[in-house]
């Protein structure tokens, strides 16, 4: 006999299992069901575990400048496995509170793949066999995964995805990331930072290519100063692997060269696991992979939704949490707000870490704005300078005729912190006016956001 529920969500990534416990709080009863592990990709294999290798990369790194702070520090070394077995260990720890939260909130935990087999059905394959679920309303989350190039499929040996790259079965010493989105960047800077010699190739024309280019410019500076190295409009077209390394042909500036690493890390982008599902059987329409929905996440059949990086860009954590709360609203008969895509925020931890809201400068000309701009360097502000960090710049764009933060763009340290300081403003419909009146703390990072929005129209006091 099937188990009836008013919402099930299939997948409990960061969109998933907020759903499901957004709507438990609303008074629905609730099933989630999950093919491998609470929290998803992002918790076990994804935003957490890479963040907790990056920190130790970052302590690694200081350590090494301890005489630019008058202090000193001998014999610096790391044990890579020690590393991991930290970055593990903060996965699992978060992933197990999830199962808490369910519990907490009365979400009945399905562990098994799951499939809709018709309006309101949902059958699932566990270990024990086959169960029948029902419901009203359900939520896809199914999340994503790395996507795979002929001829550069991973092979968790010489050639990695981000998983092999989280649990890697050898310290690189020449290493080749292709690719230079956030999954990339971050891999190639933590590796980098430990001593691996590593190479960048990116096949758009600068690195983090969805970042102002402004921003990209002064991160590929500061990733060259490191020591990487960073080939832009190239591609990598085959890999010849053999014992103990990888011969990689790459084509750049219409020449052909082949190249020695002996790891290589594969960040090409994702597809959506739309796959076993029963989308095509119920009409579901399914665009490059991804689910096709309204700004309500509404995928056109009745009573079924897709939310987080399923359903598209942007391919981010908080933007899957944030739908999934919407829709749990929505399905309860309330009147939330749309997702808008152009007010969140994107962060990417590599060393400098880049954040950013909204337009860039070229986006937003290209728009047929009027616009102002105002830039504020690092090397300006006193916090920067006592924290010895004063490599970086805030830049923001301001439409000239209503004063609307069009967007900001950041490169420095600790910027994936200040970020929201935007995000809010533009979720007010804050204009340039309050922003100028607003009192920022001293000394702070934050006052170079000040500093950037005065500079904008003219008013900069500190540069």
């Amino acid at each position: 006999m099937a188990q009836n529920f008013d919402l099930i969500v299939i997948g409990a990534g960061p969109g998933g299992y907020v759903a499901a416990i957004r709507a438990a709080q609303l008074g629905l009863k609730v099933a989630c069901v999950e093919r491998e592990h609470l929290g998803g990709i992002c918790l076990n294999w994804g935003c957490i575990p890479t963040k907790a290798m990056l920190r130790s990369a970052e302590v690694f790194h200081l350590m090494h400048r301890a005489k630019d702070f008058g202090l000193k520090a001998d014999g610096i070394d790391y044990d890579l496995d020690k590393v991991v077995e930290r970055s593990r260990g903060v996965a699992k720890q978060l992933s197990g509170g999830i199962g808490h939260l369910f519990k907490k909130n009365k979400v009945t935990t399905i562990m098994g793949a799951a499939k809709i087999t018709g309006k309101g059905k949902v059958s699932v394959k566990t270990d024990e066999g086959t169960e029948e679920l029902t419901a009203k309303n359900i939520v896809i989350a199914t999340g994503a995964r790395a996507r795979e190039l002929p001829g550069l499929e991973p092979d968790g040996k010489r050639v990695w995805n981000y998983k092999h790259a989280l649990k890697p079965p050898h310290m690189p010493k020449k290493l080749l990331v292709i690719g230079s989105g956030a999954i990339g960047i971050e891999f190639a800077s933590f590796f980098n930072t430990l001593g691996a010699k590593t190479t960048v190739v990116e096949v758009m024309d600068r690195v983090l290519p969805v970042e102002d280019a402004e921003i990209s410019a002064f991160a590929k500076k500061a990733f060259e100063k490191q020591g990487m190295t960073i080939m832009q409009k190239a591609t990598v077209k085959s890999l010849d692997r053999k014992e103990g390394g990888v011969t990689a042909t790459i084509e750049a500036g219409g020449k052909t060269e082949k190249m020695e690493f002996d790891t290589v890390i594969s960040a090409v982008g994702i597809v959506g696991n739309v796959e076993g599902l029963g989308l095509e059987e119920l009409g579901i329409k399914v665009d490059r992979t991804h689910v096709v929905t309204d700004e309500y996440c509404r995928t056109g059949v009745e009573g079924i939704y897709a939310i987080g990086d399923v359903a598209g860009a942007p391919w981010l954590a908080h933007k899957a949490s944030h739908e999934g709360v919407m829709v749990a609203e929505l399905i309860n008969g309330g009147h939330p707000h749309a997702v808008k895509p152009s007010s969140i925020a994107g962060c990417t931890y590599c060393q400098p870490q880049v954040a950013s809201v909204g337009l860039t400068e070229a986006k937003a000309k290209e728009q047929g704005y009027d616009i102002k701009v105002g830039k504020f360097p690092f090397i300006g502000n006193g916090k920067a300078i006592a924290l010895g960090e004063p490599e970086g710049m805030i830049k923001t764009i301001f439409d000239a005729k209503t004063g609307e933060l069009l967007g900001a763009h950041m490169v420095g340290a600790e910027v994936t912190e200040l970020i929201q300081g935007y995000v809010v403003a533009r979720t007010l419909e804050t204009t340039e006016a309050e922003l100028m009146e607003t009192v920022f703390p001293h000394p702070t990072l934050s006052e170079m956001m000040h500093e950037s929005v005065l500079d904008a129209y003219g008013r900069a006091i500190h540069f």
